[in-house]
């Protein structure tokens, strides 16, 4: 699928599916080429300074009031967001679930087949995130979408999805990230079978890289490494569905035509994807193990600095080379929420219990860290350099509680034994040095 570089968060790019089809010289001519419409679509206020103010120019075949009709509500109860009502349907405690199944013959698109786990803070407000399981195992067919309460961030774990959006085709399996802004319509559909993954929905301010600070210029993930689709449209007379995402219910109307028509776009709001395998970590060369937020790929930054509305954190593939150091995360309380998910392999801290497809909850100040395979092994093992291969987990941490979903806690997949992964931590204090 033909992609361009993303060539840095609040730059200009621009991508068109016909010659000539973008305007030269100003956005709004009086007349399009190709009998074009002219329309923006912003993701920030008019008036936010320069560098964090996001919007595209669209240039499409109908105007977007041609792609709405009538709404009426639509029923899709798994998808939950903040404030939920009736959350604290457990007790409190450390969580952890293992994957969701994917139902045998039942038809699911991305909509249908989506599962809230936990939520965090209050639409209403833009702030706050909620956790999601998708399980696809149909096609959205003369189906779009487009959420007006959040951005969302997806992470394939099994099969791979294409995202057909306003902008341009992204087809996204393990092993990447994609991001589609609020507003952006967009259908999506799997490829050779059934998909499962995560996805994080978040009510804040765009994502974007965080500041690198006193790594200097380069690391982490970098600019040219993110993608975003090359324009292409559909130019299709047939009756579809549009359902929006607003408030936290969903509206559905019909309409007589596919809303994918934009021909040319240019700007910085735009759907993009990233390859995970690219992140260039950063590590403890000597001792000591660096906080989990040297991981960080993506922030949803808040007002208050440092302190994101969500962070999305990996531990990719990387060598450990610390001396005389616990090597794998320390034990520790935070007043940051962590939502966590496994991709590929083992993660270091949990070697039994945590799979690929699983989940872990650990809320506001809930201690935990490894448990007790992972400590013995940890403490008195032979340091040497050791690369750990084919893993990749990740974490949606977030200043705000996340509260569990009814659908969380009544999960057959939930591990109610699993604070007992501590339960054989011995006492080893002996009165000396």
């Amino acid at each position: 699928m033909p992609l361009s570089y993303l060539s840095g968060f609040g730059n200009e790019f621009a991508s068109e599916a016909l010659p000539g089809a973008l305007p030269e010289g100003q956005n709004s001519p009086q007349r399009c080429p190709y009998g074009l419409y002219a329309e923006q679509l912003s993701g920030s206020a008019f008036t936010a300074p320069r560098a964090e103010n996001k919007r595209s120019w669209l240039y499409r075949i109908r105007p977007s009031v041609k792609h709405q009709g009538r709404f009426v509500l639509r029923d899709l109860h798994c998808w939950i967001s903040p404030p939920d009502p009736a959350w604290d349907r457990l007790p409190l405690g450390q969580l952890r679930w293992g994957p969701v199944p994917i139902p045998a013959g039942e038809e699911l698109t991305f909509l249908t087949g989506l599962r809230t786990m936990t939520t965090a803070g209050d639409i209403t407000t833009h702030t706050g995130m909620a956790a999601h399981v998708y399980l696809v195992t149909a096609a959205m067919e003369r189906e779009y979408f487009y959420n007006a309460d959040g951005e969302l961030l997806v992470l394939p774990q099994l099969g791979r999805l294409r995202f057909a959006t306003e902008f341009g085709v992204l087809d996204v399996g393990p092993g990447e990230a994609l991001v589609i802004p609020r507003g952006v319509t967009f259908r999506a559909e799997p490829i050779e079978g059934p998909s499962r993954g995560y996805v994080c929905e978040n009510y804040g301010a765009p994502l974007t890289l965080p500041n690198l600070g006193p790594i200097g210029a380069n690391g982490l993930a970098n600019p040219r490494d993110f993608l975003t689709p090359v324009a292409a449209f559909e130019d299709k007379e047939e009756p579809s569905s549009l359902t929006v995402k607003w408030g936290g219910a969903f509206h559905i109307c019909e309409i007589a035509q596919s809303p994918l028509d934009v021909a040319a776009w240019h700007g910085n709001y735009v759907p993009y994807k990233y390859d995970l395998k690219k992140f260039c970590p950063m590590n403890a060369v000597l001792f000591d193990h660096a906080d989990p937020s040297i991981f960080t790929v993506l922030t949803a930054p808040t007002a208050v600095p440092g302190t994101a509305n969500v962070d999305f954190v990996i531990f990719p593939e990387r060598w450990m080379v610390a001396e005389n150091t616990f090597r794998p995360p320390w034990y520790h309380r935070n007043v940051m929420s962590e939502f966590m998910g496994l991709i590929e392999g083992v993660y270091d801290a949990k070697p039994g219990g945590f799979v690929p497809g699983g989940m872990s909850l650990h809320n506001c100040m809930l201690p935990h860290g490894p448990d007790r395979q992972a400590f013995e092994t940890a403490s008195s093992e032979d340091l040497q350099p050791e690369k750990q291969r084919g893993t990749l987990a990740f974490m949606f941490e977030t200043r705000l509680p996340q509260q569990v979903t009814q659908f969380a806690a009544n999960l057959e997949t939930l591990d109610v034994r699993y604070q007992e992964c501590w339960a054989g931590l011995e006492k080893h204090f002996n009165g000396k040095p």
